[in-house]
């Protein structure tokens, strides 16, 4: 109960609107259905045609769903995916399916997805539904190149919800998974010394075990906050009060260290002077449960 508490306290503070003074480019919208917890599709108004098209919130990472539907019952995906949909359709219908989008930038895309914050008016008040979601943790804070008006909001939120175990950082909300009580934690290298893609392995996500017996990572992965991710193979174990490191970069795996085989650095570094706030790194368990994270700076 005191959990749900804390979650609503916080879930009435987000009636705030969103940033538009720093944006460059506003439009309104009618939003048909909602594809994933971070994709409406919506008919923007003004630009010549009914069609619906997809709009990427900008900010933020829902985890994955599989099969997308405008009926409820017809969609899968990963644990938390669903639950990140059904809050947008809430908010939006809430909203009379009408939206503001906004972004710095009118070119900035996602693929062939415009990127865009997305608000709601409820009430009166225009409510920012990544920051929503950020703050109930049904999405990670992602932070996109170009579009930094949001980060450090999103950055705060992410940690409140993370220190609160809400949603996502309740380690067994998808059901007790193996290991439940090692107490894993992550550390991440994120800005090696020289030159982040000359030093691609200085970059890693680091998995420490601080309890009494090893434990099996097989199948368990590691990602940033964008949907990249490595798959621990099998046999990967991290020793009792040992750790195991995935390299960003290519090598030979090893009993302690594992080679993303990425060709560029993943984790943005804490830059406020180019807007360059933050990032995370995350561990999950082979079920989907969110284990180990550490948000940085």
């Amino acid at each position: 109960m005191l959990r749900r508490l804390v979650c609503l306290a916080v879930v009435a503070t987000l009636g705030v609107a969103t940033p538009a003074h720093a944006a460059a480019v506003t439009e309104t919208g009618t939003v048909g259905w909602i594809a994933d917890g971070d994709t409406p599709r919506v008919d923007v108004h003004g630009d010549g045609t009914s069609e619906l098209k997809s709009i990427r919130v900008i900010g933020i990472q829902a985890m994955e769903q599989t099969t997308y539907s405008p009926t409820p019952s017809k969609r899968r995906g990963e644990c938390h995916a669903l639950a990140a949909t059904a809050r947008v359709e809430q908010m939006v219908k809430a909203g009379g399916a009408k939206v503001r989008l906004t972004a710095l930038k009118a070119s900035s895309r996602s693929g062939d997805r415009a990127l865009r914050s997305v608000a709601v008016k409820i009430d009166g008040k225009w409510q920012d539904v990544g920051l929503d979601l950020v703050s109930r943790g049904l999405a990670l804070w992602l932070p996109f190149s170009g579009e930094w008006t949001w980060d450090q909001r999103y950055l705060a939120a992410a940690k409140a919800a993370a220190a609160a175990h809400r949603g996502l950082y309740d380690t067994d909300s998808c059901g007790a998974g193996p290991a439940q009580n090692a107490g894993l934690t992550v550390s991440v290298s994120y800005d090696p010394p020289g030159s982040d893609a000359g030093n691609l392995n200085g970059e890693w996500i680091r998995v420490h075990n601080p309890s009494s017996s090893a434990v099996s990572l097989a199948g368990w992965w590691v990602r940033d906050s964008a949907y990249r991710r490595y798959v621990l193979p099998k046999g990967a174990t991290v020793a009792a009060g040992g750790s195991l490191t995935v390299h960003v970069g290519s090598g030979r795996n090893t009993a302690t260290d594992y080679y993303w085989g990425l060709p560029q650095p993943i984790f943005t570094n804490v830059d406020p002077a180019n807007h360059g706030y933050g990032d995370g790194g995350y561990l999950f368990d082979p079920q989907g449960d969110l284990r180990a994270w550490q948000i940085y700076p």
